[in-house]
């Protein structure tokens, strides 16, 4: 899925990753971590904030792209759901997920 996120816009933050994925950053940077080691990715520290750090393709991640296929055909597939009945199970998924971080707040 990290992967996936930089073939739509290569070269983001950890934390923007984790705001497209709706994850906590520390969930995404041991992630990152493991795509470095295996070529597919590099981080950079921005230099306008050390604190910031950029996720950025490797020419063996971007190659990954074409190997792996479109993910929305292969959940459809995979599922047996059609297109419609994805999108309402992923509408439901997202409403229980803000209903837990809700009453997480209190």
């Amino acid at each position: 899925l990290v992967l996936s996120v930089l073939w739509e816009r290569d070269g983001q933050m950890i934390s923007a990753i984790a705001d497209r994925l709706a994850l906590e950053p520390s969930t995404i940077t041991p992630l990152v971590k493991r795509l470095e080691h295996a070529g597919f990715v590099e981080r950079r520290r921005s230099t306008q904030d050390e604190r910031q750090v950029g996720v950025h393709l490797t020419g063996s991640g971007k190659a990954m792209q074409s190997r792996t296929g479109c993910l929305t055909d292969t959940l459809l597939a995979r599922s047996g759901l059609t297109v419609d009945e994805l999108i309402s199970l992923n509408k439901r998924v997202q409403a229980l997920r803000d209903a837990l971080t809700a009453s997480g707040a209190d």
